[in-house]
């Protein structure tokens, strides 16, 4: 809803002369909090009720955090602009730790992301990391009550929210490389409404634009789920782009690492390039890794 507001307050100094309404929902995303995102069909269940509404003709426009959208949109719908990104970096949340390296030897850390979970699991073996759901309130509420010894999560989130006081320490990409698109809000329209588009086009930040196309092309070379531990994440400097990533077994066991640098003229080449890197270092077995024991869990 922070996000629904922002947009809703940007468009209303770019076109004082337009109402602009918000269409309040509930997704099956934030509906299903018992159990783990990736066992429960993935990124789409926070959009699907959003595109029914848009090809309804209920709603023009819906906004996301862009590492809850699915890798391949349905037809007929687009990405029409990327605002500029918040903190793309994971946040290390306590109440009584100052950071992951303080934590002792059993300790429970909470987090919804496969991802954090091996790369956690790959620092910090003598750790115990659990599933958390929820909305912040819930997460926060949950390491109050004594079920973590700490949280881990987005740090964009709590940063908007205005909950920044409650991070103790953030996680930098070099010890917690961010989720493909994290930190990024992107608005996405039906395909044949050129008229939204253009009205949004002041919106787009092109930079995070650049940036998140490479991640997400990355992403989608392996299947673009949240079912696997993948982190991807690019920065532009000029007209050089980074592009860093990981692919890794949730146990942290096994792990694979790319990093190379290109045109930011050119994000989906770059993410191939990574892609390919990564698939070099066995990167298909360490999914086959994952789906593996994904099913044992089951």
């Amino acid at each position: 809803m922070w996000q629904a507001e922002h947009v809703q307050e940007r468009l209303r100094t770019l076109y004082p002369q337009c109402k602009i309404d918000i269409l309040g929902m509930t997704t099956r995303g934030d509906q299903i909090l018992d159990r783990a995102l990736s066992k429960v069909g993935g990124k789409g269940l926070f959009v699907k009720e959003l595109e029914v509404a848009m090809s309804e003709g209920r709603a023009d426009l819906a906004v996301h955090s862009l590492k809850d959208v699915p890798m391949e949109l349905p037809p007929g719908f687009v990405l029409a602009a990327y605002l500029e990104r918040e903190d793309p970096r994971d946040a290390f949340v306590s109440t009584h730790y100052a950071s992951l390296e303080a934590l002792p030897n059993g300790a429970v850390v909470g987090t919804s992301s496969l991802r954090r979970q091996a790369l956690i699991a790959a620092r910090f073996p003598h750790l115990h990391v659990q599933p958390l759901r929820g909305n912040l309130d819930t997460r926060l509420g949950k390491l109050d009550r004594g079920d973590y010894a700490a949280i881990i999560l987005a740090a964009a989130g709590l940063k908007r929210l205005g909950l920044a006081a409650r991070i103790r320490a953030f996680l930098e990409p070099e010890e917690s490389l961010p989720a493909p698109g994290q930190g990024a809000m992107a608005i996405e329209i039906p395909a044949a409404r050129a008229d939204v588009m253009a009205l949004l086009a002041p919106l787009n930040h092109l930079p995070t634009a650049l940036a998140v196309r490479a991640e997400r092309t990355l992403s989608k070379s392996f299947g673009g789920s949240c079912q696997i531990p993948l982190a991807a994440y690019a920065t532009v400097d000029g007209d050089t782009m980074r592009l860093r990533a990981m692919i890794g077994t949730p146990d942290g066991l096994h792990v694979a690492r790319a990093d190379l640098s290109g045109p930011a003229a050119a994000p989906e080449a770059l993410g191939l390039r990574v892609a390919e890197v990564l698939a070099q270092q066995d990167a298909q077995a360490i999914l086959n890794l994952c789906h593996i024991s994904a099913q044992e869990n089951d």
